[in-house]
């Protein structure tokens, strides 16, 4: 992924569309505690994995707040993921995510609920519920690639690839989608 960053600034955050800071007080133990958070909206992520390829279909894309933090990291490895913000069950939300973000047209029937757990739990704590969906080029629409101005780079890891990926410290990658290869080899695979 070719990514050219420039004027990056940091600024006071007003006026907000998808995270609300504020400052939490409360009593614990009879002892009085404020803590910084923000208050986000939850989210899906989907394992896609590829058939034909013996691949998991990954996104690719550039993180402020990672770069904000590290300006080696260009770019995040990701499972296709979004927030909770329709009026839909999260599985149509999954599935308008891997339309949107990777080309392909999954029924619902073919999306699996692994688990929901919690992410970011010291700033946000936003809740995200894991899925799972075989693809295969059948399936394929478009390109994906994300809406409007996302700039989304899809990358195939082919599964014997897998472990060597989630110890590569050089390579930015949540913890949902470490944990979700090893849901992949301990379930859908023969042992």
């Amino acid at each position: 992924m070719n990514n050219k960053i420039e004027e990056f600034k940091i600024s006071k955050l007003d006026n907000t569309k998808f995270v609300h800071p504020v400052k939490i007080t409360y009593k614990q133990n009879g002892i009085n505690k404020s803590w910084e958070a923000v208050k986000s909206f939850d989210s899906v992520a989907i394992l896609l994995y590829h058939e034909t390829k013996n691949a998991f279909l990954l996104v690719k894309q550039f993180r402020a707040p990672v770069y904000l933090n590290d300006k080696s990291k260009l770019c995040t490895y990701e499972l296709c993921a979004g927030i909770v913000d329709k009026n839909k069950t999260l599985q149509e939300i999954a599935k308008e995510e891997i339309d949107e973000e990777c080309g392909f047209d999954v029924s619902l029937e073919n999306i699996e609920k692994i688990t929901s757990f919690y992410t970011n739990v010291g700033v946000s704590g936003g809740c995200q519920t894991l899925f799972y969906a075989k693809i295969d080029d059948s399936m394929k629409i478009h390109e994906g690639g994300g809406i409007q101005d996302e700039l989304i780079e899809l990358m195939y890891l082919p599964l014997k690839d897998y472990e060597e990926f989630i110890f590569d410290e050089s390579k930015a990658k949540t913890p949902g989608l470490m944990f979700s290869f090893m849901w992949f080899m301990k379930n859908k695979t023969k042992n």
